[in-house]
């Protein structure tokens, strides 16, 4: 008898469910309408559209809405205030907007403006619970105002351009990313702001935040391509590095029921991590003038090397355990997912040996969206991704299948 052939285990990828391709220009941010087969999306063209899916099964503008003023890129948030109706924040230079947008979704209504900044907004951000809008600009201010009467609550000065803003609502936190590469957090009152702590780890400016309120997490992208988990609830100051991407990361969410994170880079990677999982901090980088294995000197350590008639080597180190090693005794690589490294990096002899098959095992899958994002939003909901790319198109995914 015929031995049966095995199929082999296919591989769960995102669903492509459709793309909206009628933007003349790049569609700097969008977002899924929960309960509606629709899409908002604001565009470097200074244009709001509002997509509906039509019978046809495409995806055309109920509203197309230019806004006044320069050409200039803009930032947008939206939230869902009351009664379902739809509240837009956009921003154009110094000044945004807010706007009210019907049931129907086919009216769009000039409802506040709000002057906010002395240089372009770069991120606006409302809070529904509080009826806040909070808004970061170029002039390195971030101020919030209560959206129920216009009126500015509060200022503070950052030391540099905010690129990534969130807010915890049980504590009136505010979490601010900015281009110098740090993380701070301020505490807010009704017309008064303090600081509390800032994060330092990030070697390039921080792109995207991502907050968890079950968890008590914080999650920072960066241009350094690294994404950093900042475990603020377990008050230990852990902080676990995710290494994954290529490129720039661009956006960051997370799917609190299954625990993981989704991330996206400027090369059209989406990369889906398990967070269920016991994560190891990454070691601190140990300083020696000689290798901590062969005692070879580095190559300033002078006395050693004319002492020794030995050439100094570079100094390398070990990502498992932080030792300063020369080439040789460095010259295996490995994942180490636990770590956060999911790519092949540099290890010592001794821990490559130490690290078995099963501390390989990946903690996270890739994929390929197949255009550079520059923005990205998951509806929970429904389980959709929403990635818009430098191509002026705008997919949408069905991510069901690897977040479960």
């Amino acid at each position: 008898m015929a031995a049966q052939i095995q199929p082999k285990p296919q591989t769960r990828t995102p669903v492509l469910l459709n793309k909206i391709e009628a933007s003349q220009d790049v569609v700097n941010t969008a977002v899924i309408i929960p309960k509606e087969d629709g899409v908002i999306s604001v565009s470097e063209d200074r244009t709001i559209r509002i997509w509906l899916k039509r019978d046809s099964g495409q995806y055309w503008p109920s509203v197309y809405h230019t806004m006044p003023g320069e050409s200039s890129p803009l930032m947008t948030y939206w939230a869902i205030p009351r009664q379902q109706e739809w509240k837009i924040l956009s921003d154009i230079l110094s000044v945004f907007q807010e706007f009210i947008l019907s049931e129907d979704y086919n009216k769009m209504t000039p409802a506040q403006t709000y002057q906010a900044h002395q240089g372009r907004v770069t991120v606006v951000l409302f809070v529904l619970e509080m009826e806040w809008v909070l808004s970061t600009g170029q002039d390195k201010n971030f101020t919030w105002h209560c959206s129920e009467s216009g009126t500015q609550l509060g200022l503070y000065r950052t030391t540099a351009w905010v690129s990534g803003l969130q807010f915890d609502v049980e504590t009136r936190h505010a979490f601010v990313g900015d281009y110098s590469g740090q993380v701070t957090i301020l505490k807010l009152e009704l017309d008064s702001c303090s600081l509390v702590t800032t994060f330092k780890g990030h070697t390039g400016n921080v792109t995207a935040l991502c907050w968890d309120p079950v968890q008590r997490v914080l999650f920072s992208g960066s241009s350094d391509h690294s994404i950093i988990m900042w475990d603020i609830g377990g008050r230990k100051g852990t902080a676990i590095e995710l290494q994954g991407h290529n490129e720039k990361v661009q956006g960051l969410c997370y799917a609190p029921h299954s625990r993981q994170l989704i991330s996206c880079s400027s090369d059209g990677g989406i990369v889906i991590w398990n967070m269920d999982v016991t994560r190891q901090e990454t070691p601190e980088w140990l300083d020696s003038d000689s290798c901590q294995k062969c005692e070879q000197p580095f190559f300033w350590n002078f006395k050693q090397m004319w002492d020794s008639k030995k050439i100094g080597l570079r100094q390398h180190h070990c990502r498992k355990c932080g030792q300063a090693v020369c080439g040789k005794c460095s010259a295996k690589r490995s994942t180490i997912p636990l770590m956060g490294f999911e790519f092949e990096v540099r290890v010592c002899d001794s821990c490559h040996e130490s690290i078995t098959d099963e501390d390989r095992a990946p903690t996270a899958t890739f994929h390929d969206s197949k255009h550079s994002i520059v923005y990205m939003h998951y509806e929970p909901t429904t389980g959709w991704l929403l990635t818009s790319g430098a191509d002026k198109v705008v997919k949408l995914w069905d991510m069901t299948p690897v977040v479960s």
